[in-house]
Order: C-alpha cells, then structure tokens, then sequence
C-alpha cells in the first residue's frame, strides 16, 4: 500500500561516531567560516550583477591565472565532473569571458582562454579580495605571512593526497 502525499518515510542516520567535543577548535572553525563569507561577499556582489555565481568566479580566475590550461586541468583543479562544469563554461564562452581552442597536436584537446573581458573580469573579483587580505595582513612582519601561507597550504591538503594529476586529455 502506497503511504499518503502527507506522509513520508522515515530515513534512518547512519550511526555516528562518538567524539570528544573538548577536542574541536569550534573558534578556528568559526573564524574560517566567517572569513569565507567575507572573502567572497564582494565578488559575489559582482557576479550578482552580471547573473553568475561562485563556480563561474572559480573558472575565471583559473583560466585567467593559467592561460592555455585544458578542459581536464581545469577538472582537476576545481575536482568536479565534467557535466558539472559544462553548463558553467558554455556560459563564460558564449558571453565572451573565454576561449576555447583546440590543442595543438590532438585536436580533441580543448585549451582555455581568457579574453580581455574575461581578464578584466578576474582582476575585478580578486581586486577587493586582496585589499581584503592586505587589511588582514597589515602590520605582519615577512615570517609571519609565510605563516599564514602554510596554514592555508596545510589546510587545503588532503592527507595523504597530493595535487590532483591530469593528463591534459579529456
């Protein structure tokens, strides 16, 4: 017998494990919270403009950073799927923000471009974010900042896992 529109069936939670909630650095973890937010709250406020988000900032930049980088470099950075990032690139290619050649020796390779307006897109989302992080910074002497740059380095490492390698292929 089919349960009513009303009702629905109960999902069972996994079984967790138990922790130690003495041990988690709740003001570490809320500090990166809000500095996330605040990081990206100025280009958001840029891409709401233009009707783009958070995944088409992040293929910019790339692409902008690293001219000529495959479809499959592009993957391996931002480790999503293609489909996931199809409708995204057709979108920055289509509005003239990026480029799309075919590889030199294979063909089925597909290069990524910035164009012009594509570029100054990307210097106008990371523009306020590094003022952010110069304010952040200010006052901190050159140890200090490599500092900072390991703990971000640290904290985007998988243990036991290196940078994602691609072939170029797609």
């Amino acid at each position: 017998m089919r349960q009513s529109a009303g009702k629905t069936a109960r999902k069972e939670l996994p079984q967790m494990p138990v922790v130690d909630d003495t041990t988690i650095d709740f003001d570490t973890i809320e500090r990166l919270f809000f500095a996330y937010r605040d990081f990206v709250s100025d280009p958001d406020a840029i891409l709401a403009k233009i009707g783009y988000g958070r995944a088409h900032h992040r293929v910019v930049y790339f692409v902008s950073r690293r001219p000529g980088m495959t479809v499959a470099d592009l993957l391996g950075i931002l480790q999503i799927t293609k489909q996931s990032l199809a409708r995204v690139l057709k979108e920055l290619i289509d509005s003239g923000y990026i480029r799309q050649i075919a590889g030199p020796a294979d063909r089925r390779q597909r290069r990524l471009y910035p164009t012009l307006a594509g570029r100054e897109l990307a210097l106008a989302l990371s523009q306020p974010q590094s003022l952010r992080i110069s304010r952040a910074l200010e006052g901190f002497t050159p140890e200090m900042r490599e500092t900072v740059k390991r703990f971000l380095e640290g904290m985007s490492r998988t243990p036991g896992a290196g940078e994602p390698q691609t072939s170029g292929d797609e």
